[in-house]
């Protein structure tokens, strides 16, 4: 197989190498561990492979051999149509991954299947119909065609939307219903929207910079950014996986055994705005909250729920989400994390750090992690727990 290494050509390689060994890892591990989020991730990686590999090879002399100039134009290795909607069911599947794809999602794939149809049609006439070239006697590749690029984007741009709303929806759900809400929304999520947006962005500044699409030679530097941000996603989203593997990520919560990116079977909407339950006397109704908050101890459980604390109050789950809201101006997540704040701080005042650790106090009340602790308490008290401890404790 001829390749002509150079800088352009070699620089492209790495990343493309990298990509696909990544995209091969992840297969791995979702076929062993049945993680359908990593299989999405996967066929994420290998589409951005695909990407960048006409350039990659073009810069390595293909489009200039007998053979391989053919194998570029007609394999459809650019599938704008499929990017997009392969990271909305990767994020779907890593936040809901008991879910099942329905029927009618599978309308988000028309696009690319008739991409490759086309495709498929100018192989074809071009090889076995017509007597001569047809659909490339102008000799360009069809992957780069204006019509075909901008469709792409859009489509691109279509479903990043459509997945941030997703994400942005389910982090409301998460802090409005359960009091763990940092252990399930993904600070990866984030990370990765982040850099898929930087994608897009990349993508209009350097062909707005040139706006010349025929020039083959200087998209260069916008293809090794690409590629880039892609050996990031990889790199990165690989090493979350294993690292959930790893810990199980589960709940230390009696009865409750959610790995980080599932939610709950008793997770719904119930935010604010949703109902009219009367709360004819607000300030009693906040008292009896605190009250049985305190008194029960409920924050103590890790893995506590608007359905356990309504229960535990005999009221509906709208009324206790409308009094969270409403009376204390905070969502359910922050609120129990107020009072196990408070009981970290409770403890410090009675001496308690002198036989455990901070961490170990935290976990006592509540707390399934040091972050979502640390951030908690400098969040209700102003300072973090070591500062606190220093100021006001150990002075």
């Amino acid at each position: 197989m001829i390749f002509d290494f150079s800088e352009k050509s070699g620089l492209l390689l790495v990343f493309f190498v990298h990509g696909i060994v990544f995209a091969t890892l992840l297969l791995v591990q979702g076929i062993q561990h049945e993680r359908k989020s990593s299989l999405w991730l996967a066929g994420f990686t290998l589409l951005g492979c695909l990407y960048i590999a006409p350039f990659m090879l073009g810069y390595a002399g293909w489009y200039g051999l007998d053979g391989y100039r053919e194998f570029l134009f007609y394999a459809p290795l650019q599938q704008l149509f499929l990017i997009g909607p392969v990271m909305y069911f990767y994020v779907q599947r890593l936040l809901n991954p008991d879910t099942s794809i329905r029927r009618i999602s599978y309308l988000h794939f028309l696009p690319a299947a008739g991409y490759l149809l086309y495709a498929l049609i100018i192989f074809v006439c071009d090889r076995f119909v017509f007597e001569t070239v047809y659909f490339y006697a102008d000799g360009r590749d069809k992957d780069f065609a204006v019509w075909y690029q901008v469709a792409g984007f859009v489509s691109m741009f279509f479903y990043f939307a459509l997945t941030l709303h997703h994400y942005r929806r389910y982090k409301a759900l998460a802090f409005q219903s359960v009091s763990y809400a940092d252990s399930i929304v993904h600070r990866w999520m984030e990370r990765y929207l982040t850099a898929f947006l930087v994608m897009l962005t990349l993508r209009i500044l350097f062909f707005a910079l040139n706006p010349e699409w025929g020039q083959f030679g200087s998209k260069f530097w916008y293809y090794l950014c690409f590629a880039a941000l892609l050996y990031y996603i990889s790199l990165a989203g690989y090493v979350r996986a294993v690292q959930v593997l790893a810990t199980n990520s589960l709940l230390p919560a009696p009865g409750f055994h959610f790995r980080q990116d599932q939610l709950p079977n008793d997770l719904h909407p119930v935010t604010a705005d949703e109902a009219d339950d009367a709360l004819p006397d607000l300030a009693q109704w906040k008292e009896k909250l605190d009250a049985i908050m305190i008194a029960d101890r409920l924050y103590e459980n890790p893995g506590l729920t608007l359905q356990h604390v309504s229960a535990a109050l005999g009221v509906t789950p709208r009324l206790v989400s409308n009094l969270v809201n409403q009376g204390f101006a905070m969502n359910f997540n922050d609120y129990v994390n107020r009072h196990r704040t408070r009981a970290v701080v409770g403890k410090l005042e009675a001496g308690e750090q002198r036989t455990k650790t901070l961490l170990a106090l935290a976990f006592e009340c509540g707390f399934n992690s040091k972050s979502t602790f640390n951030r908690a308490f400098k969040k209700e008290i102003g300072v973090t727990p070591r500062e606190f401890l220093l100021k006001n404790i150990l002075k």
